[in-house]
């Protein structure tokens, strides 16, 4: 039995042994990659729209640059990084084949064809050379890796001194009142709306797990800071419901 084997890790509410989470994450975005979309719309009453155009306000993309867009799914912030760049190239990187599938299918994607690459990896393990991008961005999906510091020493290596990390995810509130209310929403409300739209109540309720099992953000924090990130600092959007990190390959 390897170490891998050995260690566990959670899965949701769930803890299961570290070797296990990725295949069931796939088999979760599997599940869901159709109705991924219109699903992050009803999660976040499509205040998701908002949150990653924050993301490109801070971000602010510069013509010619190349961005490795992690967990990249359909292709949502690949496609606002492009616009906003004017010119530039985006590899997308996602675990489950078919979110990709999905992102191929948005007009956006016929547009910009040739500035974008679809690649099925791993987030712990990238499938690049060290200092390739300028940019590397992950939106809402660093939560589903296994072993984050992991994912976040990869981004470090990957980028370009003078390189960009920003880290869009779920957080916490700091006003307890106010996390009960948003969790009473999260797990009352969203597996049910999952079932209604997707046919699929277990996915979503995953996901919301997943969302209380992430570290808070001053946690986050310091494993962007511990995977070599400087200048690194958040945002909290919408109270703390989401949250922005940046950081610098300097």
């Amino acid at each position: 039995m390897t170490e891998q084997d050995q260690n566990t890790t959670h899965f949701g509410f769930e803890t299961v042994p570290e070797a296990e989470k990725a295949g069931r994450v796939q088999g979760v975005f599997n599940s869901v990659a159709s109705n991924y979309d219109v699903m992050n719309d009803v999660m976040s009453m499509g205040i998701h729209r908002v949150w990653k155009d924050a993301m490109m306000d801070w971000l602010a993309p510069r013509p010619g640059q190349r961005l490795l867009d992690v967990a990249g799914g359909t292709g949502d912030i690949s496609f606002r990084f492009l616009k906003r760049a004017g010119q530039g190239h985006s590899t997308v990187l996602d675990l489950t084949e078919p979110m990709l599938v999905e992102g191929r299918k948005r007009a956006e994607a016929e547009r910009m064809a040739e500035s974008l690459d679809w690649v099925v990896g791993d987030a712990m393990a990238l499938p690049f050379e060290d200092n390739t991008f300028d940019v590397y961005t992950i939106s809402f999906g660093i939560r589903n890796v296994t072993r984050p510091q992991e994912a976040l020493n990869e981004a470090f290596r990957v980028l370009k001194p003078g390189g960009r990390l920003m880290v869009l995810e779920f957080s916490q509130l700091p006003n307890p009142g106010m996390q009960w209310l948003y969790d009473r929403y999260s797990f009352n409300v969203i597996p049910e709306m999952g079932k209604l739209i997707a046919n699929d109540r277990d996915s979503y309720q995953y996901l919301v797990e997943s969302i209380r099992n992430f570290p808070d953000q001053d946690t986050f924090l310091g494993m962007v800071r511990q995977a070599g990130f400087e200048n690194a600092k958040y945002r909290n959007l919408s109270l703390g419901i989401a949250a922005l990190h940046s950081g610098w390959k300097i």
